[in-house]
């Protein structure tokens, strides 16, 4: 009797995440017959020589021995408290331990959020370009995303008239990833109380995906969503990965605000839903504490003449030497977004591009399309080599993009 493949979940056929897809998949090939990439399709600090702090990494190691037994389903309550007090001094409503919940990084928060607010066929509104892991949840729990434009002609930053436009009978929330993945916009306060205003207007959950709130670069300054929403419910996300470079820790952390009355069910819905799997890795939990009140460790490399700072300057100066390129220069997070431009743009296929640019320059980087930005002619590496790799980098692309280049103008002779 034939053997048949066993079936998988439909709603899978809809679901892509680029940054671990089959351009990965192929560069492990690649690196199986012995080829030395540069991976630059993952924001991996640790990949990269970055450290998790060492008061963070004491903590983690001090506690290991009280860590075997289950803890609360929403977080260890030192872990909670010490992101409630985090969220006071910044000005959250109401913010306080019960309200904290702890997950297994934010990606699991993500998902656990959405599957407590949607009903099948419900919407929810997200950035264009936006971190796939938000259309995936949304559309592994039922929803259906909704994209909100963000163009680099606008610095990457939405048209709050345009979102509202969106906003249907089924729309259920608003997402915000500030400062944003995979672009690097910083939202500024006066775009932000617009977006609480649509929240306000229309009884939408805010969403607010800050895992970058510490990583910015010159004088931009963040601004964060929940102090501005007040009594409209609000969901902020956080951890440890990025900003304290622990991303194997996977500890991140959601804080509900709004009206108690507004939100009551839907923290009945997570609590619940965070009881299903008992909880999160709580050796690293005892870290958090450390990581909020112990000394600061990221503006050494943010700020001028850090590590990072350096590596998005090589970055912008690539960008702005070469002919075939033009980027809007990140304000935070850890990542750029160039754009292919003049020549080689014409009938640019990004993920051909960026499957050449690994077969033949031994360069891994996330077509634009892996973001759901339709017909794009972008791509995103992360800022996390040093300067002069990131050059090396960019030498190697700019060589891949005269190709594309000639090309289009021998084919516009013939």
């Amino acid at each position: 009797m034939p053997s048949s493949p066993l079936p998988t979940r439909e709603s899978l056929r809809e679901v892509r995440y680029d940054i671990r897809g089959e351009l990965s998949r192929r560069a492990r090939e690649l690196e199986g017959q012995g080829r030395h990439l540069i991976r630059l399709n993952i924001g991996n600090p640790g990949a990269f020589g970055f450290r998790t702090p060492a008061h963070l990494q004491e903590a983690l190691a001090r506690h290991v021995p009280d860590s075997d037994p289950y803890t609360h389903q929403q977080g260890l309550p030192l872990a909670r408290e010490a992101v409630a007090q985090f969220h006071r001094e910044r000005g959250t409503p109401n913010a306080n331990a019960e309200r904290v919940f702890v997950g297994n990084g934010v990606s699991e928060l993500i998902d656990i959020s959405l599957r407590a607010l949607l009903n099948p066929g419900e919407e929810v509104l997200l950035p264009s370009p936006d971190y796939p892991l938000w259309s995936a949840a949304t559309i592994l729990n039922q929803g259906r995303p909704v994209y909100y434009r963000c163009p680099p002609e606008r610095g990457f930053l939405p048209d709050p008239a345009e979102i509202e436009k969106l906003i249907t009978p089924r729309t259920r929330a608003l997402v915000v990833i500030n400062p944003n993945n995979p672009t690097g916009a910083n939202y500024p306060r006066e775009l932000l109380q617009q977006l609480v205003d649509i929240a306000a207007r229309h009884k939408l959950l805010l969403m607010a995906d800050e895992i970058y709130d510490g990583i910015l670069y010159d004088e931009a300054a963040f601004t964060p969503l929940a102090p501005l929403a007040g009594d409209v419910p609000c969901l902020s996300f956080g951890g440890l990965s990025k900003v304290w470079r622990a991303c194997g820790w996977r500890v991140g952390w959601a804080v509900l605000s709004g009206d108690p009355l507004k939100i009551g069910d839907y923290h009945h819905a997570m609590d619940l839903l965070s009881a299903l799997r008992l909880c999160a890795n709580v050796p690293a939990q005892f870290a958090v504490p450390a990581a909020l009140t112990g000394p600061e460790t990221i503006l050494e490399l943010t700020g001028a003449g850090g590590r990072l700072h350096e590596s998005r300057r090589a970055a912008i100066e690539c960008c702005e030497a070469s002919e075939h390129l033009s980027l809007v220069a990140p304000a935070g997070a850890l990542y750029a977004f160039p754009e292919v431009v003049g020549d080689a743009a014409v009938d640019f296929d990004d993920q051909a591009f960026a499957l050449e640019l690994l077969e033949e320059e031994d360069v891994l980087v996330v077509p634009g399309s892996g973001f759901n930005v339709p017909g794009s002619r972008h791509f995103r590496i992360t800022l996390l080599p040093d300067a002069a790799m990131i050059r090396e980098v960019f030498t190697r692309i700019d060589r891949a993009l005269a190709r594309h280049a000639a090309r289009a103008r021998a084919r516009q002779v013939a």
